[in-house]
């Protein structure tokens, strides 16, 4: 009974810190409707010339969705924003869309 107590505890140990690195990766996400300039340029890919783009088109709307953001966003297509999807960016909490 002793062995299996331990066996419990070691299991519930692990799924809290599943759990944990879970909700930190969550939290590391960056969404392009709220990100500030930093945000933006701290993202892997992006530049100051690609933030700048992103907040004059965001001044005007945010970003409805990937579509939208790739139809808005010179240099963002689909390859790219997978790949900035995988660094974390989401469109209204959204990643890239995987086929």
């Amino acid at each position: 009974m002793a062995a299996t107590t331990v066996h419990l505890r070691s299991l519930l140990r692990l799924g809290a810190a599943m759990l944990l690195a879970l909700a930190g990766g969550l939290c590391a996400a960056t969404d392009i409707n709220q990100a500030n300039e930093a945000e933006l340029d701290s993202i892997r890919g992006f530049g100051p010339p690609t933030t700048a783009r992103i907040l004059q088109e965001r001044a005007k709307a945010p970003f409805a969705d990937w579509a939208d953001l790739m139809r808005r966003v010179k240099g963002i297509k689909q390859a790219r924003a997978r790949q900035l999807s995988n660094e974390g960016l989401t469109v209204n909490g959204q990643p890239y869309p995987t086929p």
